[in-house]
């Protein structure tokens, strides 16, 4: 009596272009792209980071963006600059940047 292995097969439609851009990483990696495909597949880990909360802090750094650029307009069109405006803009970005990153380390150690 033989034993055979019991697998379970899937079929995955690649486009011309992953399916090269995977034959070349298998290439890199020195695998077969099936066993690159398979180790990709079941060694890697995917994050889901679960972010309501963030919306409201991307909006408030798109609006300190958009007055950076138009005191950026404004400075190329009177060919002058305000240090003072710049900073004000310093103090209103850093904040930000800092609670977001923040922010996002604490999600991603939750996720893990």
């Amino acid at each position: 009596m033989r034993k055979f292995k019991q697998v379970k097969r899937k079929e995955i439609v690649f486009s011309l272009d992953e399916w090269e851009r995977i034959e070349h990483l298998a290439a890199e990696a020195k695998l077969n792209t099936t066993e690159y495909i398979r180790r990709v597949a079941l060694d890697k880990k995917i994050i889901q980071m679960n972010m309501p909360d963030i919306t409201h802090v991307l909006n408030v750094m798109k609006s300190v963006a958009n007055n950076l650029n138009q005191l950026a307009k404004k400075a190329h069109e009177i060919n002058k600059i305000y240090a003072a405006d710049f900073e004000k803009m310093g103090g209103e970005w850093k904040p930000l940047c800092h609670l977001l990153s923040a922010y996002l380390l604490e999600a991603r150690s939750n996720a893990a």
